[in-house]
């Protein structure tokens, strides 16, 4: 019976090798804490993208889903609607199933970031480095956005606004204020990695914020904590964008 009422409301992530996950166990204590008892979560550890309408027939009684690496930028195709915001960022990492079956994509990454960044700036904060492509950095770039504060990504290929690691040094250091890593590199269990950018220029003048969260402190953030740079990993931006999607999944 308990089990049942579990599956009621159904939410879940995709993604690839998540069994780390902190969506699931997110919702699973929020939904324990507010006595939430016909919801559930699970993970829906994917291989291939193509198998998202598979996770739909099968789960007739989903209402929301989470959407992390690799798939936040491959799911769009699969959805009916975007909105504007995750229209503009070309990622999706909340998806609301409307009531007529329809599937809608949000990205609440954005909001997640630059909340979370937000209580850190001061008015030197002026240009920040983006560490990654991929589709949580489009998202880091919106907020920056919004926030006023130009961005550089940075990668190991060429590209439009993109600064070769190879090519960082103390002059970059001194140009740009914020280095944002919104890489995979540093996760656990690969706790030693870390983006190879000059540590050794980091001042208590930068922020150095990682979107990891397991580790709670990173290699990146160790070696610019250690210049006295100021640091943030991403519990609180996926705290919030997790509060956001909630919303979003039962207005």
């Amino acid at each position: 019976m308990e089990q049942k009422q579990e599956k009621n409301r159904l939410f879940g992530l995709i993604g690839k090798n998540i069994g780390y996950s902190f969506s699931r166990n997110y919702f699973t204590e929020k939904f324990k804490t507010e006595s939430l008892n016909d919801c559930g979560y699970v993970n829906f550890d994917l291989k291939s993208i193509d198998q998202f309408p598979d996770i739909l027939k099968e789960n007739p009684n989903l209402y929301g889903i989470n959407v992390t690496i690799p798939y936040k930028e491959k799911i769009t195709p699969f959805l009916d609607k975007l909105s504007r915001k995750a229209q503009e960022i070309g990622a999706v990492n909340c998806i609301k199933i409307l009531p007529n079956g329809k599937l809608k994509g949000y990205n609440t990454d954005c909001y997640g970031f630059k909340k979370s960044i937000q209580k850190l700036l001061k008015p030197h904060h002026q240009k920040a480095l983006i560490l990654g492509t991929g589709g949580a950095s489009k998202a880091v770039a919106y907020a920056l956005e919004e926030l006023g504060i130009l961005y550089t990504f940075v990668s190991r290929n060429s590209g439009e606004n993109t600064l070769l690691y190879k090519y960082i040094n103390a002059t970059t250091f001194d140009n740009y204020q914020i280095i944002i890593n919104c890489t995979p590199l540093g996760t656990f269990p690969n706790v030693e990695d870390c983006p190879a950018i000059p540590y050794s220029f980091f001042t208590k003048d930068h922020i150095a914020f990682d979107l990891i969260y397991n580790p709670s402190e990173t290699e990146f953030l160790k070696r610019a904590k250690a210049q006295q740079a100021v640091t943030q990993n991403g519990y609180d931006m996926l705290v919030y964008q997790a509060e956001k999607g909630w919303k979003i999944w039962n207005k």
